[in-house]
């Protein structure tokens, strides 16, 4: 049963990532949008995100519940040495649904909608920049949970090049997948060229801060080319993410907007395979050379019993249910626009 746990926690973290990456890139994409467009861009973006834009975080929830719950060792490192990234990327998940829920629903539209407009192209830049200093924070071995200090237990953890450069490169990975969704959702010909745009600066964008994520890492010296280089199955997902690359772009040309939608996901699944194939079972490396692993950090036998059985139960439920809200924003939709 503990695999089948960390088999949730898994896909939970990726979802996340890829599902509320894109949400937060279509403010990213508002944020680097012209003033005369910004009403297109954000009447095509609520289009898209708002059956799902609540329900994103709820992948989120349950990698925090299952490490509350099956994995408390790592919970309570991340949650300690990491509580400042962490609690400023609440903070961005927090204002940016507010702002997107008053300025999208508000009864009156007055001055306030300045306001909600900019703290939710503000919160979406900033909460994928901390989802990113936190994933890069755990594998940096930076984290030293026997400091003796504020600045090396709290700060220097989190705060250094590397992984100030993959929340950079998250903040461009998100971009990229919001282009990418939205340029099925263009209902004209000059909307979609306008997500085209984006999604090919976001991708240059995205390149170019991987590239400063491997200078970065070997500046603070992160052995990150040996964990995605070092092994087969990391080489042959760094092939396939290029190669996906290159037919996602040919799929633009020829207008198979469905299927670039899941090359971009793929492209993002396989930069996360390359690492966490390297790195499993380890979650946290610590600035004292251990590794704090997920089979080794488990709960009590039950607890792991009853978590699985809970997770699987629950998925019965929930992932049905989630189609189902698709579903009928879809027919909404279409229904309106007819």
């Amino acid at each position: 049963m503990q695999y089948v746990v960390i088999t949730f926690l898994c896909l939970s973290i990726v979802l996340y990532f890829l599902l509320g990456g894109a949400d937060f890139g279509a403010g990213i994409i508002e944020m680097f949008t012209s003033k005369k467009n910004r009403g297109k861009t954000r009447s095509i973006s609520y289009h898209a995100i708002g059956p799902i834009w609540e329900a994103n975080h709820m992948w989120l929830v349950i990698a925090i519940v299952i490490l509350f719950v099956g994995f408390p060792t790592i919970y309570a490192t991340m949650s300690t040495c990491l509580h400042i990234p962490l609690a400023l990327m609440l903070c961005g998940i927090i204002a940016r649904g507010t702002a997107f829920v008053f300025r999208s629903y508000d009864a009156v539209k007055d001055n306030m909608q300045w306001w909600y407009n900019r703290i939710f192209r503000y919160s979406s830049f900033i909460t994928p920049f901390f989802l990113g200093i936190i994933a890069a924070s755990v594998v940096s071995g930076k984290v030293d949970d026997t400091a003796g200090n504020f600045l090396d237990a709290y700060v220097f953890g989190w705060l250094n090049w590397f992984s100030v450069a993959v929340g950079c490169f998250t903040v461009t990975l998100s971009g990229y997948l919001a282009a990418i969704y939205l340029i099925g959702e263009a209902n004209d010909e000059d909307g979609r060229n306008r997500f085209i745009n984006k999604a090919t600066w976001m991708n240059i964008a995205a390149i170019f801060f991987g590239a400063v994520v491997f200078i970065a890492a070997w500046a603070d010296g992160v052995p990150l080319p040996k964990w995605v280089f070092g092994h087969v199955p990391g080489i042959a997902a760094v092939i396939a993410a290029f190669a996906s690359l290159a037919l996602l772009w040919w799929c633009v040309k020829k207008r198979y907007d469905g299927f670039i939608r899941i090359l971009a996901g793929f492209q993002i699944v396989m930069i996360l395979f390359c690492v966490g194939y390297s790195r499993f079972p380890y979650f946290i490396a610590l600035k004292s050379g251990r590794d704090i692993s997920l089979l080794q950090s488990l709960a009590t036998e039950g607890t792991i019993q009853m978590l699985g059985w809970a997770l699987l139960l629950g998925s019965l439920i929930i992932l049905p249910a989630l189609g189902y809200l698709l579903y009928s924003f879809q027919k909404k939709a279409n229904t309106i626009e007819v």
